[in-house]
Formats: structure tokens, C-alpha cells, sequence
């Protein structure tokens, strides 16, 4: 059966059976549900994909380009609420979504499959330029949380968010404070920064502009930026976390943060627990800051100090200019400060 015998079939146009199948937008919820019910009945699968493609040159799938592995992305609960959005869009449009890796292990190649898509977004610090290279000029494109020359971005506030929450953190004056930063430097590096380390550019990473609200809301107080420890995460995991944090806490007391400003919940989470495992009472002993506002640093006790950031609507802005809803720009996306029980 083809898409004109199931038209004459059902008295309707051929028209109407394609958007049945690939813009569900342009029909009624009944006549959608009716169509797509008789077709399941008469055996009918759809409309050929790749005919279309080669008709129309367009496929209706929308490749979203990950920093991380895809098991890393879609355990990590910022990237899932990023793609949750994305695919609101989608689905309302009649799109398929694509995954692809930019950390595929062994790999620095995209793969063939990227040539089908008719967009792309962006998601995340890519490990070399030659991958971005390789994805179609022509295609439109839009980037999240780092900057493409020439192509639209999301980002949300991390500056002035950066900014405030340290800003309230100082509202009790620290002895020590230290601060986790997560893939700053430019080689990787997982542990106490130094000055030998280079930084990746706020162009390149969020951590650049987090860290440079941290510092302007120390100096605010007359800290000295210098004066503050670094230390560097690779990737936004408890396992690769824990190491370091637990360097931090195996600290002498007398050189231990009582402050810990954290560049994610991940890293916060990690420390709370960890402190919790060796009696170091938060937030009497330490008070700690995350970014994010993941939902397990909400639920459980102490509940953690953060940034609240909205990656569903980051998703949805972005999907909405890949697909030219929405006109091309930069966005900047306002976030809001939760207080916890961890920094009071």
C-alpha cells in the first residue's frame, strides 16, 4: 500500500496523510489518531524516509553534538534536562533527534550519520576544532553554554549568578575558602591547580565566567584572588570528584576551606558526602555553594546552596532557532539563587 491508496481509502487528501505522519501540527488531534489507526489496520508503515529525503532534501532530523561520551550525557541530570527540552520541540514539529558525541572514545571524527541531519546543536566544550569542521557550514546551527564565531548561542548568566551566590556566601566571613572548578584548565588535569596550569577561555568554558563572578564578588570583600586555591575537575562525575575532594579534606583543619565554592551540584554533592563520612559537620564546620540546581541537591538534607538554572527552556530555545521558529540570536537566559542548609 502506498500513501495515495490510503488517501483514497480514507476519502482524505495525500496531504493530509503526510502530516499525519511528519507534521502532526497541521491537523487536528482526531483526524491524526484516525489516519495513523487506519494505517496500523491496512498496513501501512509510512511514508519512506529516504524517499522523502531525496525529494525534499530534507530528512526532519535534528542532530544534537554532546561534549561527553552519550552514556555520560544521558546520566548527567543538567544534559538530560537540555535534551528533555529539545525534544518538546521536536516532537511537536514532527522531528527526529540525533545524538552524536564529540568524546567518542578512540574517535576524533564525526560520524557519517551527521550528514544526514538538516540542523545542529551544540552542547558543551567540543575536544578539538577539527570535529566542529567537519559538520555542514551550510546547515543551521546553534551553540549551548560556549561560542561559535558567526552562529547563535544560549547561555545562561554565569557570570553575575557566579557573582551573587559567592556574594552570600561571604555574608559570614571565611577563614580559607577554596574553590572547585570543573575542566578549566587547557590540558586536562584533575586536582590542584598551579600557576604553570593554563585556563580555557570564558569563550570556551563556563567555568571561565563562573570563577570570574567568583573572583570579582572576593575582591568586593578585600580577598585577594591570589590568595584563594584552585583546584580543577575533568568530568562532572562523583567518581572523578572524589579524589580530589578527598584531598581537599584530608587537609589539616588549620588548612582545610571552611568555604567551598563549588563550579557544579556534582561537586558539591560529592564534598557533602565525603564531609559527612569523616564527622566534618556542614554547615558548622564547612559551608559549600554548588551551580545548577539539579534536583538531588534539593531533596536531600542538608539541602544544598545553589544557582538554579533552566536547561529545559535552554533545550527549547535552542531547538526552536535550529528549526527557524524562532530568529537566530544569542540568548541569555536569567537564573535564580536557591538557599540551602549548606551556606546559610
Amino acid at each position: 500500500m502506498t500513501l495515495k491508496d490510503l488517501a483514497r481509502e480514507l476519502g482524505v487528501s495525500t496531504a493530509s496523510v503526510s502530516n499525519a505522519f511528519n507534521r502532526p501540527d497541521q491537523l487536528s488531534r482526531e483526524l491524526r489518531q484516525h489516519i495513523l489507526s487506519e494505517a496500523r489496520r491496512m498496513g501501512y508503515p509510512g511514508p519512506d524516509a529516504r524517499a522523502r529525503m531525496l525529494r525534499t532534501g530534507r530528512s526532519r532530523i535534528i542532530a544534537v553534538v554532546l561534549a561527553e561520551t552519550l552514556t555520560y550525557s544521558l546520566n548527567d541530570a543538567v544534559s538530560s534536562e537540555l535534551l528533555t527540552g529539545v525534544t518538546e520541540v521536536l516532537d511537536a514539529h514532527g522531528h527526529t533527534l540525533l545524538l552524536l558525541s564529540g568524546r567518542q572514545p578512540g574517535s576524533r571524527q564525526m560520524p557519517a550519520s551527521s550528514s544526514m541531519a538538516d540542523g545542529f546543536i551544540v552542547y558543551g566544550l567540543m575536544p578539538d576544532d577539527h570535529m566542529m569542521s567537519e559538520l555542514p557550514a551550510h546547515r543551521p546551527l546553534v551553540a549551548v553554554d560556549f561560542h561559535i564565531n558567526g552562529r547563535p548561542t544560549v547561555h545562561i548568566d554565569n557570570e553575575p549568578a557566579s557573582w551573587a551566590i559567592t556574594r552570600h556566601a561571604l555574608r559570614h566571613p571565611p577563614k580559607r575558602v577554596g574553590i572547585v572548578c570543573l575542566r578549566l584548565s587547557a590540558t586536562p588535569h584533575n586536582g590542584r591547580l598551579t600557576a604553570g596550569h593554563d585556563w580555557l577561555s570564558a569563550q570556551s568554558t563556563i567555568t571561565r565566567s563562573r570563577l570570574d563572578g567568583c573572583f570579582r564578588a572576593l575582591e568586593d570583600h578585600g580577598l585577594n584572588r591570589d590568595d584563594i586555591p584552585l583546584w580543577n575537575i575533568e568530568e562532572n562525575t562523583h567518581a572523578v570528584c572524589a579524589p580530589v575532594i578527598e584531598e581537599i579534606l584530608n587537609l589539616p583543619p588549620d588548612q582545610r576551606p571552611d568555604l567551598l565554592l563549588c563550579m557544579s551540584d556534582r561537586i558539591a554533592l560529592t564534598a557533602l558526602t565525603l564531609a559527612e563520612q569523616r564527622g566534618i559537620r556542614v554547615p558548622e564546620d564547612l559551608r559549600l555553594t554548588g551551580f545548577d540546581g539539579i534536583e538531588e541537591g534539593q531533596y536531600r538534607a542538608p539541602r544544598l546552596t545553589t544557582v538554579r538554572q533552566d536547561s529545559i527552556e535552554k533545550g527549547r530555545m535552542a531547538a526552536r532557532m535550529v528549526l527557524g521558529l524562532d530568529t537566530p540570536s544569542d540568548r541569555l537566559l536569567n537564573t535564580s539563587l536557591l538557599i540551602g542548609e549548606t551556606c546559610p
